[in-house]
């Protein structure tokens, strides 16, 4: 049976543009090298994509969140540095316009795997938001997040999430 690793919104806005922050920028190195050990078992490697349109300022996260960010079709949107190189088009890529990602849960629902590991940014939003959509769509098996390989913006709040995380279950290591 397959693992499945699952990189969670590393684009350009992120890392470097609108919400850009160091930690981020220093995943690279970690998630490259997990994408290419995945390949190396043939293992599955989905991706996310924090998608927003023209519109972000009105939408609610737009209110709540004042900065434009992942504007489909922008520089911005793209996945970021060695990871954009190692993304290939048979990928499945879930393009989500909040935070977790209905079609993910409904994907890995439908597929089994040995384990499902996350990684990426952001961890108090998005990481954990569709950790715990693994978790539902796969109670029974290993949901695991590399504490080494995502960051949050506050560090403060990126330990209280791999906490909460722990919590439901989810293996951080």
């Amino acid at each position: 049976m397959k693992k499945c690793l699952i990189v969670v919104d590393y684009q350009v806005d992120f890392v470097t543009g609108a919400l850009g922050f160091e930690k981020a920028v220093e995943l690279e190195k970690i998630i490259s090298q997990k994408i290419i050990d995945y390949r190396k078992n043939d293992d599955e490697v989905i991706f996310t994509f924090d998608t927003h349109n023209a519109d972000y300022a009105e939408t609610y996260e737009g209110r709540h969140l004042p900065v434009a960010h992942c504007i489909e079709e922008t520089e911005g949107h793209g996945l970021y540095g060695k990871v954009s190189k190692l993304c290939k088009d048979s990928d499945k890529c879930f393009y989500k316009p909040s935070f977790g990602s209905a079609e993910l849960f409904e994907y890995l629902r439908h597929n089994e795997y040995e384990s499902i590991e996350l990684c990426g940014v952001v961890t108090n939003i998005c990481v954990t938001s569709n950790a715990v959509l693994a978790k539902t769509a796969q109670p029974e098996i290993d949901i695991i997040i590399d504490s080494k390989a995502v960051a949050s913006n506050d560090e403060s709040l990126n330990e209280k999430a791999l906490e909460v995380m722990k919590s439901f279950q989810i293996i951080v290591k």
